[in-house]
């Protein structure tokens, strides 16, 4: 099922309203859809190179609107349809840990998705039930999006087409290295202010629905 809507997904990439299906395919990925929009992106991009930041755009802000929808759900309808979706996508041992994560670390967890295969969704959906400040959510989400998305957009727009093998070959390395130097400032902190934020992480990692509860609080 999952190889099938991979394919229906890449051939978007040829289809005359081929922006349209970009954006689609970017909202609903950040709330429901399995499939990330970056093979889109990257092949439409390599058609036509010079308007790879425009497609970048298209996704960064088609992201970022699903994100919404995304809280939208994790605040208002996770019981009746957050739970499932997340079952639908296997995502529901990560929910407990990325609750407790947000709870505990707000925005950095979202800025650091930014760079890691963490599904967009999971953190939309989360940060919605766990009633994050919106206003940093928002913030936080259209950093994260930009640079998941602007990256590969600038790329092949200053490179072309050639760059295609490096994106293919280096940008989990560059993005890795970025993630390396957040991650290195968070440690940074916690050395500076306690053994908190380690204490916090061991907590997480073995969170469960039951720990978390359901009453947000």
């Amino acid at each position: 099922m999952i190889q099938r809507m991979y394919n229906w997904t890449m051939e978007k990439s040829a289809h005359p309203h081929a922006e349209y299906w970009l954006a689609l395919v970017s909202f609903v990925e950040a709330s429901f859809f399995p499939i990330p929009p970056h093979p889109l992106l990257g092949l439409m991009c390599l058609a036509d190179p010079k308007k790879a930041v425009r497609y970048a755009l298209i996704c960064t802000a088609a992201s970022v609107a699903g994100g919404m929808l995304g809280y939208g759900i994790g605040y208002f309808l996770y019981e009746s349809v957050g739970l499932w979706l997340l079952g639908v996508l296997g995502l529901t041992d990560a929910f407990p840990p990325a609750a407790c994560y947000l709870r505990q670390f707000g925005t950095e967890i979202i800025l650091i998705k930014g760079a890691t295969p963490i599904p967009f969704k999971l953190l939309t959906i989360t940060a919605g039930f766990i009633q994050m400040n919106f206003g940093e959510f928002l913030l936080a989400s259209l950093a994260s999006r930009a640079f998941s998305f602007m990256l590969v957009g600038i790329l092949f727009r200053l490179f072309g087409a050639p760059i295609k093998a490096f994106i293919d070959k280096y940008l989990v390395w560059v993005a890795g290295g970025f993630l390396v130097a957040v991650v290195a400032g968070f440690l940074a902190v916690g050395a500076l202010s306690g053994d908190g934020e380690a204490k916090a992480a061991d907590t997480c990692s073995g969170a469960t629905l039951e720990s978390i509860g359901l009453d947000r609080k």
